[in-house]
Parts: C-alpha cells; sequence; structure tokens
C-alpha cells in the first residue's frame, strides 16, 4: 500500500496537451506528472522524478474511456458511410 503526500482533484492539476501530461507542483520544487494514457489505463498515482512523494489523483475513469470509445465510433461510422 502506497502512503500518498496528498489527493489532488484533476481539476487542480495542469494539463500540457503537448506531452499529455498532467502536473502539480510538488514540495520539492518539481512537479508531480501522470500521463493522459496512464489515467485512461486506470491509474491514479502521480510521481514526482525527483524526489519519492506520490499523490494519488481524484478522477473520474470514464471521463477518460468515454472519450476513447467516442472516436472509436465516429471512425467506425466514417468507415461504412
Amino acid at each position: 500500500m502506497s502512503i500518498y503526500h496528498d489527493e489532488i482533484e484533476i481539476e487542480d492539476m495542469e494539463y500540457d496537451e503537448e506531452t499529455e501530461t498532467y502536473y502539480y507542483p510538488c514540495p520539492c520544487g518539481d512537479k508531480f506528472e501522470i500521463s493522459k494514457e496512464e489515467l485512461e489505463d486506470g491509474e491514479d498515482v502521480a510521481k514526482c522524478p525527483s524526489c519519492s512523494l506520490l499523490i494519488k489523483v481524484i478522477y473520474d475513469p470514464e471521463d477518460f474511456a468515454g472519450d476513447e470509445e467516442t472516436v472509436t465510433v465516429t471512425k467506425s461510422e466514417l468507415a461504412l458511410a
């Protein structure tokens, strides 16, 4: 079982569209990070690359799974048209 430094809502994190990664400031001066792909895979732990701290990311996994399914359906519909 991991011990978390904090629990942070996904809405409070900064999203970088270029890297598709969510960031949150770490007390050490670096930033916790978790990728959109990790969230889509059900991960909920953001790690700081400079220290051993972890945060638990509070989010609704359906918000990330839903986007991918919608794109897949849309592509299938286009292929059939």
